[in-house]
């Protein structure tokens, strides 16, 4: 191949590939424009969360610095919006105290939220000898011969949005449910059901993605 037929062909490729180039940009530019209207006309919401109950099977302190908790949790999740759906790919929950994890992870298992739909989870979250800092131990201690803890339950995860046939990418999924359990207190004893104490408490949670 002679040097001119080299030169030719290396122009041609230089006025094409800022045609090319250009073409992707406008086209991914409107491709994110038609994705960013639909979402503002769409208006999506996040998921409502609400920690319904909590019924206690253990939570002792058998040194300064060790815990272990048996507990099982009613949440209520709740999807407000009319045109979107909610895939909730990967979801774990576990228990807090003082800002310190005191059990260990429970899985929830995938499921997908239709619009205006309502999920209801009863997962038991339990930590056998958990390990924490030695004042988280004595304050639960005190807490508990006071009549009353007050943890966090916290769920973590990832959900993709559906709207009509279009799937968005992942997002990270943060709530966070206060759970302020009067134990003996005399204005809710809970409800003992065989060996383990059942607490209403009905706490709308936090909720960030």
């Amino acid at each position: 191949m002679s040097e001119k037929v080299c030169n030719h062909h290396e122009s041609k490729w230089r006025k094409f590939t800022p045609r090319l180039l250009s073409a992707l940009f406008i086209s991914a530019f409107i491709i994110l424009l038609i994705v960013l209207l639909v979402w503002v006309i769409l208006q999506p919401k996040k998921p409502i969360f609400i920690l319904q109950d909590a019924t206690i099977f253990e939570l002792n302190v058998s040194a300064p610095n060790i815990i272990s908790t048996t507990l099982q949790i009613t949440v209520f999740s709740s999807n407000p919006n009319s045109r979107i759906g909610i895939y909730y790919d990967k979801m774990d929950v576990y228990a807090a105290y003082h800002d310190q994890q005191i059990t260990y992870f429970t899985a929830i298992p995938p499921v997908y939220q239709g619009n205006k739909d309502v999920n209801v989870w009863s997962p038991f979250v339990y930590g056998n000898t958990v390990p924490v800092a030695p004042y988280n131990g004595i304050t639960l201690s005190q807490d508990k011969a006071n009549g009353a803890v007050f943890m966090v339950i916290k769920l973590n995860g990832r959900v993709r949005w559906k709207v009509g046939t279009f799937v968005s990418g992942r997002y990270h999924l943060h709530v966070s449910c206060p759970a302020y359990i009067p134990l003996g207190s005399s204005k809710n004893n809970g409800i003992s059901i065989g060996n383990a104490v059942k607490y209403e408490l009905s706490q709308s949670c936090s909720v960030g993605v």
